[in-house]
C-alpha cells in the first residue's frame, strides 16, 4: 500500500468518524442528557453552599459543548482506526476491506472501551469524590493501555499458534489468554466505588447504559461506513482484472 492510498484511507476514516459521530451525538442527546440532568438535580438538592459563578451554562453544555466533544472524538477515532486498518488489511486472515473494517471496529470497541468500562464504568455528575478525580482518571487510562497491549499480544499469540493449531483453535487460545490476563488486571488494579448511598440506582443504570450505547453506535457506524468507503477505493484502484483475493494480501 503506497503513501497515496494511506492518505486517502486516512481522509475517508476521518469522514466516516465524523458521520458516525453525528449518529452517536443523537444517541447521546436522546439517551444520555436526561440522566445527566437528573444527576445534576440530585447534586443540587444535596448541596449546601454556593457553587460560584457558572462559567458555561447547562444549555450550552448539552448542545454545542456536547456536539463539539462527540464530533471531535469521532474524527480522531476515525483517523486512528484508519491507520490501524492500513496495518491490519491482509493480516487478519483472507478478509477484504469490508470484513477487515468490521473486525477492526468490533475489536476496537471491546478492547478500547468495553473491557475498561467493565472495571471502571462511566459515572454521571455528582458521583465521585472531587479530590480523587486525578487518581480515577489515571486508573481508567491505565486500564485502557493494559487492554490495548493485551489485545495486541493476543493477536501475535494467535498468529504464532496458527501454523500448529489452525486458525480456529489459535484464535480460541488467544481470546482465552486475553480474558485471563484482563481478569488478572481487574484483580490487581484497585476498586473505585464512590457512588453515594442514596443516589438513584435507575439514573446510574440508565447513564451507564447510554454511555455504552453511544460507543456501540460510534464504532458500529464507523465500521460500516469506513468499510464501504475503503472497499470502493481499493477495489477501484485494483482495477477490474485484479481478484478480490489479492486485496487481502499483507500490505508492506
Amino acid at each position: 500500500m503506497n503513501t497515496v492510498s494511506v492518505r486517502s484511507l486516512l481522509v475517508r476514516g476521518m469522514l466516516a468518524g465524523l458521520a458516525a459521530g453525528c449518529l452517536a451525538l443523537l444517541v447521546a442527546y436522546l439517551l444520555g442528557e436526561p440522566s445527566v440532568d437528573k444527576a445534576i438535580g440530585f447534586e443540587e438538592a444535596h448541596s449546601h453552599g454556593d457553587h460560584g459563578v457558572e462559567l458555561v451554562s447547562r444549555t450550552l453544555q448539552s448542545t454545542a459543548g456536547l456536539a463539539t466533544g462527540v464530533l471531535v472524538y469521532g474524527v480522531a477515532l476515525g483517523g486512528i482506526a484508519a491507520l490501524a486498518f492500513c496495518v491490519a488489511l491482509g493480516r487478519i486472515g483472507r478478509t477484504g476491506p469490508r470484513a477487515t473494517a468490521a473486525l477492526l471496529s468490533l475489536g476496537g470497541l471491546l478492547v478500547v472501551y468495553v473491557v475498561p468500562f467493565l472495571k471502571y464504568p462511566a459515572n454521571p455528575p455528582s458521583v465521585g469524590d472531587p479530590d480523587t478525580i486525578g487518581k480515577r482518571t489515571a486508573l481508567y487510562f491505565l486500564m485502557i493501555a493494559l487492554s490495548v497491549l493485551l489485545g495486541v499480544a493476543a493477536i501475535f499469540l494467535g498468529r504464532a499458534l496458527a501454523p500448529r493449531l489452525g486458525t480456529w483453535w489459535a484464535g480460541v487460545v488467544a481470546v482465552a489468554a486475553f480474558v485471563l490476563m484482563a481478569g488478572v488486571a481487574y484483580a490487581v488494579l484497585p476498586v473505585v466505588d464512590e457512588v453515594p448511598a442514596d443516589f438513584p440506582a435507575t439514573v446510574l443504570w440508565r447513564f451507564r447504559l447510554a454511555a455504552l450505547a453511544i460507543q456501540c453506535v460510534l464504532w458500529a457506524g464507523f465500521g460500516l461506513l469506513f468499510g464501504h468507503l475503503a472497499e470502493r477505493l481499493l477495489v477501484h484502484r485494483a482495477g477490474p482484472d485484479r481478484s478480490a483475493q489479492s486485496l487481502a494480501e499483507p500490505v508492506s
